[in-house]
């Protein structure tokens, strides 16, 4: 049998040096998210104008008149209007959560020293 050469163990351990930190990418607390949250709430209200719109031209009363009796009344709905409006509801209540986010960010930013600091 023949046996391995083993190098003898030392009781030094080998210094490194620390690893290089990665260069830091676009920060998530960023002030001109303040101009992309304004923007968003425009959109939000133009959102809800054209929910109420859509959602007015979607539910159509008729009146049917009848001799000497009150007029029949119904009501007609036109799904694709209703559609339409659930649609910008929806759309203007994402906008108005990533509006609150850009805010909360934006708010958020601090001073590269106070980063740094954290660090």
């Amino acid at each position: 049998m023949t046996e391995a050469a083993t190098e003898p163990e030392t009781d030094t351990v080998p210094e490194h040096e620390p690893d290089a930190v990665p260069p830091a990418g676009p920060s998530l607390h960023q002030p001109k998210r303040w101009l992309i949250a304004a923007g968003e709430v425009v959109a939000i209200v133009l959102l809800v104008i054209a929910a109420v719109w859509c959602w007015n031209r979607g539910v159509v009363r008729l009146a049917y008149p009848i001799d000497g009796r009150e007029p029949l009344i119904s009501t007609r709905y036109h799904g694709n209007w209703l559609g339409t409006a659930a649609g910008a509801m929806t759309l203007a209540v994402l906008l108005g959560l990533d509006a609150v986010r850009q805010v909360v960010l934006a708010l958020r930013t601090r001073p590269q020293k106070a980063a740094e600091a954290d660090v």
